[in-house]
């Protein structure tokens, strides 16, 4: 496929996970690209899909940084993949590690985004 018709894709399955999901809340993970701006070139453009789906479904979106997730989910912003992993295994009541590791990546983004969601709320309230 080309990158072109994978944002269609990304854009197709996301709206129709929103159309049978009905959520009130997008988390989007904060992004942080330290060398590679290729890969943040594509990244950000998907990203860039999502947000627009967010926008024109009217959902409010969370966007915790790396290191809060981490801080929410472990106790602290340093805890490193195993850890987050695991936690998701134990906050979910899951057998084994939810994979691949994206997998995981995006529960805990959607577990970070819950808990940020009373602080997203008072923000767009004193607007």
């Amino acid at each position: 496929m080309t990158f072109t018709e994978r944002l269609l894709v990304i854009y197709s399955e996301l709206q129709d996970q929103i159309n049978m999901c009905t959520p009130d809340l997008m988390s989007v993970e904060r992004l942080f690209f330290g060398r590679n701006a290729t890969t943040a070139e594509y990244v950000y453009q998907a990203r860039g899909v999502v947000m627009l789906l967010a926008a024109m479904n009217n959902l409010p979106v969370v966007e915790p940084a790396p290191n809060r997730i981490k801080l929410l989910l472990c106790g602290t912003g340093k805890a490193d993949k195993k850890e987050v992993q695991n936690m998701i295994r134990d906050k979910l009541s899951l057998e084994e590690v939810p994979k691949p590791d994206d997998t995981a990546d995006a529960l805990a983004a959607a577990i970070a985004g819950l808990s940020l969601r009373g602080e997203l709320l008072s923000t767009r309230q004193a607007h």
